[in-house]
């Protein structure tokens, strides 16, 4: 990840500049390796960057050839080798950067450039010789993205990767939504992505295939190991983390044999058999673009005795990753809690409870030299892994709460695998989120997905990685893995996290806080003296208007406030018929 901040149409922008830098700093977080800013017209982008793709010539703001359009970005784009072989009129590439791509893009489609990205991305681009500005977010909200205004410099923009650059300098914010452009033309956003299944209200119909959703996902999977660094995956032992992994080391060994191949002489065709994933070259370009060839490391963090560490030690020893196992303490965990809110921005129980070993994780992570890290998110909102979704009543709702918690996901799961790694320059990636895996699930008829008293949760993706009938494919993962049941993040670290939390929270929080909340928070009280705790913790980082970008998970179907899968009822369940 990296960061961003830029400022369209401001009144004195180089005066503006010492301030932008300013704001553009408190970033520098999440792009270590390198800042940059260009002027242009009254515009000025400023950007941190974490270098993980064109590493020795991808320094931004990128310019092209005359200095009129100039681009800030932060993401990855995946097809760029596609797009540059695809452009109608030819472009002087500068450097080898993934993210350049958007500027002919620009040139050639206006507005609707980031209709052909496949990424996750953030960026802001200006047309001098048109003073004009146009930002967009990727389509689901990958990465953190927000605009703001200021009543004192009232025809000006401000955009930035996090609240903390934009709070100096504004005094109203919102988060960019996912999947739309702004044009400072018309100072609108408008909606680019526009996928089949954005309408909850429509049940899809699409019969099941599971061989689809494994090869697509595999393709999703081996698109993001696009990378010039040292990377690995994140494995919590979970189900979504656990064939993240499998699919990354099965194309790892793929390539090691490659090239093993080639050093001895012999064809570059070598394939272990049942390894075969879905090839590396196909009629769209290469599908996996590694230039860095390592042993795969796997990372895992909890409490001592963790069941997510366990598991997480048994599937790396399954697939024979280099596997790290952290463990932390209940005192460093919340000691960390103040910085993690700073980092995360937001306020939410679910998200902060599960963000503090992802942040104490990354940390280390980053340590080790590694800067580019697979993860699983996305798909308990595809497939309504959540355990909450037992409860639902049919399948046109379980349908429509599965579209909400996808459009959902910047708010919460995005926001904090983004932030969570960003704190210490590390990038997680989401094959979940792939736009072509989620056209594919999304569209499946969700009486497939419905969990039943033969199903368990995410049936259909166990079942599409369940190799038991096919002898030539070596399994994926061990079948108890693969039927596991969905622990939550914040749950899977170990049980006496969560309690931990609550005590602290008695001990900060009293009944009489409780009766009589802050009269700035309005109607947006919090309902537990956890929940009360961390908004005090928000409002010592962040003026009262930045609470509007912050949404709170919470179970629907259910009765329950608190969102730990474990007050689930339903946790205990055993599932004796699920494979």
């Amino acid at each position: 990840m990296c960061g961003i901040f830029a400022c369209h149409g401001h009144p004195n922008v180089t005066e503006f500049k010492k301030q932008a830098l300013q704001c553009v700093k408190c970033l520098r977080h999440r792009g270590p390796d390198w800042s940059g800013n260009w002027i242009g017209n009254n515009t000025i982008l400023c950007h941190e960057r974490l270098s993980i793709v064109g590493v020795h010539s991808g320094a931004q703001p990128l310019v092209n050839d005359g200095s009129t359009v100039a681009l800030a970005v932060n993401g990855e784009i995946y097809n760029h080798r596609i797009i540059r072989k695809s452009l109608k009129k030819p472009y002087n590439f500068k450097t080898n950067s993934d993210c350049e791509v958007i500027i002919p893009l620009y040139q050639q489609y206006g507005i609707d450039a980031p209709k052909h990205l496949d990424g996750m991305f953030s960026f802001v681009l200006h047309d001098k010789d048109q003073d004009r500005t146009i930002a967009a977010r990727d389509p689901i909200g990958i990465t953190s993205f927000y605009i703001g205004r200021n009543s004192k410099t009232p025809g000006a923009v401000y955009f930035a990767s996090e609240l903390k650059a934009l709070a100096p300098v504004t005094d109203k914010i919102d988060f960019f939504p996912p999947g739309h452009v702004y044009d400072s033309k018309t100072d609108k956003l408008t909606r680019y992505f526009e996928p089949t299944w954005w309408d909850g209200d429509r049940v899809p119909e699409t019969p099941i295939d599971y061989k689809l959703i494994r090869r697509t996902l595999e393709r999703s999977t081996l698109k993001r190991l696009m990378a010039e660094v040292p990377y690995g995956v994140l494995l919590s032992g979970g189900l979504d983390s656990s064939l993240t992994a499998s699919i990354a080391q099965r194309e790892t060994l793929r390539q090691q044999a490659a090239a093993s191949a080639q050093t001895n002489g012999q064809t570059n065709g070598h394939k272990e058999r049942g390894d075969s994933l879905v090839g590396i070259d196909d009629e769209e370009g290469p599908v996996s673009t590694v230039t860095f060839l390592p042993q795969l490391h796997s990372f895992s963090i909890g409490l001592p005795g963790a069941p997510d560490s366990k598991a997480a030690i048994e599937v790396a020893k399954f697939l024979g990753t280099k596997h790290h196992d952290m463990t932390f303490t209940l005192q460093e965990g919340i000691d960390a809690l103040s910085d993690v809110i700073y980092h995360l921005e937001t306020f939410d129980v679910t998200t902060i409870r599960a963000s503090t070993p992802m942040y104490l994780l990354s940390r280390k992570i980053k340590a080790m030299g590694v800067k580019m890290v697979l993860s699983g998110e996305g798909s308990d909102e595809i497939f309504g892994g959540y355990l909450y979704f037992h409860a639902a009543p049919n399948k046109a709702e379980f349908h429509k709460e599965t579209v909400k918690r996808v459009k959902n996901l910047h708010l919460a799961d995005c926001l904090r695998a983004n932030k969570s790694t960003s704190a210490w320059g590390l990038e997680a990636r989401v094959p979940f989120l792939d736009k072509q895996f989620l056209e594919v699930c999304m569209n499946i008829d969700p009486q497939e997905k419905m969990i039943t008293k033969d199903r368990i949760e995410k049936y259909i993706l166990r079942k599409a990685f369940d190799t038991s009938d096919e002898p030539d494919v070596k399994p994926y993962l061990p079948d108890h893995i693969l039927w596991r049941q969905k622990e939550q993040f914040s749950d899977g670290v170990g049980y006496g996290w969560i309690d931990a939390l609550k005590d602290n929270a008695e001990l900060h929080v009293t009944d009489e806080m409780m009766k009589n909340p802050k009269a700035e928070w309005g109607s947006d009280v919090p309902d537990s003296k956890e929940a009360y705790w961390y908004r005090t913790m928000f409002d010592q980082h962040f003026p009262q208007y930045c609470a509007s970008t912050v949404m709170r998970w919470t179970p629907t179907w259910s009765k329950q406030t608190d969102p730990s899968g474990r007050a689930i009822a339903m946790h205990a369940a055993k599932y004796e018929n699920a494979a």
